[in-house]
């Protein structure tokens, strides 16, 4: 049994469902995010909350500081803060290529290391960090993003090898497209950054595309993904990784036995069709 959890990303998405999910089955929850005005519900249905901005240092050390000072242990991390930043590898200045690796890969390792003295000391602990499909294979204009997730599953991959002796568990959860206000964020910063110029017509098929998941039946609710979360921070024995989404295993399989140019004319296909 998880006794406490720290969830980041507790005020939307994938991150509020799964501080709720963990919440029902007893298990102390702490959700954390900068905007804590919009975690009032989760406070007044007894989930703790917590101001958290994972590029900070000082704010993720008193974090850190507030669970262990009134849990003493931290038996769940759930690192699942992250946006997308969608343009062109040409088009998007480094510092949003930068600011994208800050909150998906520096700032949840940087939890990470705050987290793992505790677990350590406890000889038990859980990390379930939320990948994406975009972390195994990677899609015109969303570059970076799918760099921050690919470098994220590496990172686990290797932690995950280095903690078990210490009988903590690193755990990657993959969603595919998933109903949130995620993918109207990306849709935002794709259209400053691509909208125009060479890569206008571009922009507007995966534009179309990564608007259109929400009205798709491969896409899932932030629950379902929630549910697969709770599975791999409470399994006794929890697989590496967890694929979510229907579709999400078809996707991988046609992703593993086509060649590189094939996979690159139905992903181009794809979107000069949505465009």
């Amino acid at each position: 049994m998880a006794h406490v959890a720290l969830v980041t990303g507790g005020s939307s998405g994938i991150g509020r469902a799964t501080a709720l999910a963990l919440h029902a089955r007893g298990t102390t929850v702490y959700a954390a995010a900068r905007g804590v005005d919009r975690m009032a519900d989760l406070e007044r249905r007894g989930i703790n909350v917590l101001a958290l901005d994972v590029t900070d240092d000082d704010s993720l050390r008193a974090a850190v500081g507030t669970v262990l000072a009134e849990q003493s242990r931290i038996d769940v991390l759930v690192n699942s803060a992250g946006y997308g930043a969608f343009g062109s590898i040409e088009e998007t200045p480094l510092d949003v290529a930068r600011e994208q690796f800050q909150v998906n890969l520096f700032g949840l390792a940087r939890l990470t290391q705050l987290v793992l003295p505790t677990m350590r000391a406890q000889g038990s602990g859980r990390i379930v960090n939320i990948s994406s499909l975009a972390g195994l294979f990677a899609s015109p204009l969303g570059g970076w993003y799918s760099a921050s997730k690919f470098a994220l599953e590496a990172m686990s991959d290797s932690l995950r090898v280095e903690v078990v002796q210490f009988g903590i568990d690193v755990v990657l959860v993959e969603p595919g497209p998933v109903r949130t206000a995620w993918h109207a964020r990306a849709d935002v910063g794709l259209r400053h950054v691509s909208s125009s110029g060479p890569y206008a017509a571009l922009a507007r098929g995966v534009s179309k595309v990564i608007t259109g998941f929400d009205d798709e039946s491969i896409t899932s609710d932030a629950e379902d993904v929630a549910a697969v979360v709770v599975t791999a921070a409470t399994a006794d024995r929890p697989r590496p990784r967890y694929l979510v989404g229907r579709g999400a295993h078809l996707a991988v399989a046609f992703r593993r036995i086509l060649p590189d140019r094939a996979w690159d004319r139905a992903v181009l296909r794809r979107h000069a069709t949505a465009g």
